[in-house]
């Protein structure tokens, strides 16, 4: 996950701002003169000052951010929460007197950082006062109330990772039903708070001439809000038959361990059954869904902890990937400012992100990092953040980002795709052989269970935040909302019948933290074109699942160039940089697990897939 620049900064903390109010005008005043149009010479000088006043308010908000994650206490709390109501109370300043400028013809540069300037915020505020400390508070809050949540199982308090752990290893389907329901009883008390977050963004972004929260949302991707969800629409047809076809195989398996009374062969499955919190990710289970056949000749997990791997060892790895490619190494300070295990004398954010605090070279990882595949993954995909960071310092402030938000998520899973691999593997030492091709269907199931597997949940969490925005969900559904959308895109269930005041998308970080979600689904879609592209440049001649490009610096100077573009040229030239395309293709998926999807089609016969 990206912590977002000062610029962003509600994606972050999910806060919004009021420049003060308007005072009203004495009704003895005379009628004030018509304004002067305003000119692109003075659109060019209020962009110069919006970009001067942003970075220099912008280390104090990510330094107060930084510490409030990495330290939750009441004090830090309100820390954030200041530093976050002046920061979005200037960016929902700035973006109101942007609009000024709609109608002036200047130059496309200046357009373009007006234009990005205007849609920029994530909750922007309402223009009264008090609504920026409001905002900033209940952000404050909700991410606090999810970092700190804890729940009673067996007579010991569960944090999430205690939960997560649980869920990644037990078969025990009266546990896994009691550990998911324990962790979905933290989030209840959150709906209040959520419910006026989402008031109070919505009328923010109506001030800004957008219809409501999500329609700002869905404008930030160099199209119309519409045409955009249409595009996504058309990504996910093109991977629906391919998850569908995952999906089936896995619950007939999962009926195979737990008896029809635990999991149906048929319609949906339990969404504890998955391996993971949230049934977004299934790798976990991957012992229970394995190849009858074929028997895996590694476990990365038991190379790293047999290669004696420590969490800072898990980093240095993931550091050298990027300058194998020709990419400098990861600054000094990098190593003594990152969070990379979980303190044990206080209170964090666990969930991984990446952090830019001074926009230049003061870039850092939070994580409570373990030794394992997963994490060894999640390493390679944050740096990625960093290093593409660090790529686009040199660009004016408002470019300081990535070419769309899915692209900021897809740099580091791209090279994840490589990090993965058994070539990549043995290149680093983890592996004296590569396997050969009878390991191939084992590896592709493991990364379909992952990849695949998210792709539905990475389109529904906006899809529902989208209903929410809109007021087609109302907080007394906002509960079935979600699950009528888990059902109808992920085809899975909750492990029983939810309370009448469950909150369940409130279980899931990116919701009480108000972080854009439909970025990562585009990740999953760039990150095999990405990794496509890459394997053509450097030649490779066999399966793109096993292409590692680990060392090729010809390809890192062309993807360093595309980063280094950051937000100054709409995403499709990005993109085209790169790859030579000018659009998300998911074929690229399909060329990458192709081998998987002709066996599952064949494990599958005789099948009624679908729910």
């Amino acid at each position: 996950m990206l912590k977002t620049k000062l610029l962003a900064a509600g994606a972050a903390l999910a806060v919004a701002a009021a420049f003060g109010g308007i005072a009203p005008v004495a009704q003895a005043q005379a009628p004030a003169a018509t304004p002067a149009a305003p000119t692109a010479a003075e659109a060019k000088a209020f962009i110069d000052k919006a970009e001067a006043d942003l970075a220099a308010l912008s280390q104090y908000v990510n330094k107060a951010s930084w510490v409030r994650a990495t330290y939750i206490t009441e004090d830090s709390m309100w820390l954030e929460a200041k530093a976050g109501a002046e920061a979005t109370e200037l960016a929902t300043r700035l973006a109101i007197q942007a609009a000024r400028f709609d109608q002036v013809a200047i130059d496309p540069v200046t357009r373009r950082k007006l234009d990005i300037l205007k849609r920029a915020l994530v909750a922007p505020a309402p223009q009264r006062p008090g609504a920026a400390d409001e905002m900033a508070t209940i952000a404050s809050r909700l991410d606090s109330t999810y970092s700190t949540g804890k729940f009673t199982y067996n007579g010991k308090a569960l944090t999430l990772n205690d939960a997560e752990d649980i869920l990644a290893s037990s078969t025990d389907p009266a546990e896994l039903k009691a550990v998911w329901e324990g962790w979905h009883s933290i989030s209840p008390v959150m709906v209040p708070d959520y419910a006026r977050l989402v008031a109070l963004s919505n009328e923010g972004s109506v001030a800004l001439g957008y219809k409501d929260t999500g329609a700002l949302w869905r404008s930030g991707y160099d199209m119309d809000p519409d045409a955009f969800a249409a595009d996504t629409d058309r990504l996910w047809k093109q991977l629906e038959p391919f998850y569908r076809n995952l999906h089936c195989y896995v619950r007939a398996r999962l009926n195979e361990k737990y008896g029809d009374s635990v999991q149906s062969r048929t319609g949906p499955i339990r969404a504890d059954l998955l391996g993971n919190m949230w049934a977004q990710q299934w790798g976990n289970i991957y012992p229970v869904v394995a190849p009858r056949s074929t028997t895996p000749s590694y476990a990365l997990d038991d190379l790293l902890v047999n290669a004696g791997y420590d969490p800072v060892k898990m980093v240095k790895t993931g550091e050298a990937f990027y300058v194998s490619m020709g990419l400098a190494p990861l600054p000094e300070t990098f190593w003594t400012r990152s969070q990379i295990v979980r303190p044990r004398d206080r209170e964090v954010v666990c969930h991984a992100s990446a952090w830019d605090l001074d926009d230049a070279d003061d870039i850092r990882i939070k994580m409570c990092t373990k030794v394992n595949g997963e994490d060894f993954y999640t390493v390679h995909h944050e740096l990625g953040h960093n290093f593409y960071q660090r790529a686009y310092k040199a660009q004016p402030y408002i470019f300081k980002n990535g070419a769309n938000d899915g692209f900021h998520e897809a740099i580091g899973d791209f090279i994840g795709l490589s990090a993965l691999t058994p070539t990549y593997l043995q290149q680093i030492g983890l592996l004296k052989d590569v396997p050969g091709a009878e390991g191939d269907i084992p590896f592709l199931l493991k990364m379909a269970l992952d990849k695949i597997a998210f792709m539905p949940f990475g389109l529904m969490v906006d899809r529902w935040r989208w209903e929410v925005f809109s007021g087609q969900l109302t907080p007394a559904q906002y509960n079935t909302g979600w699950w009528k959308l888990r059902t109808q895109y992920q085809g899975i269930v909750p492990p029983g019948p939810r309370p009448t005041d469950a909150f369940d998308p409130g279980a899931k970080y990116h919701v009480p933290a108000n972080v854009p979600y439909t970025r990562y689904f585009l990740a999953h879609v760039y990150q095999f074109q990405f990794h496509r592209a890459a394997c053509q440049q450097a030649g490779w001649k066999g399966p793109l699942h096993r292409c590692s490009i680990y060392g090729d610096k010809a390809v890192g100077a062309r993807f360093n160039a595309m980063m280094e573009m950051g937000a100054s040229r709409p995403w499709p030239e990005a993109m085209q940089a790169f790859t030579g395309e000018t659009r998300g293709d998911a074929s690229a998926v399909a060329d990458y697990f192709k081998p998987l999807n002709v066996w599952l089609t064949k494990q599958n016969k005789g099948e009624h897939c679908g729910w």
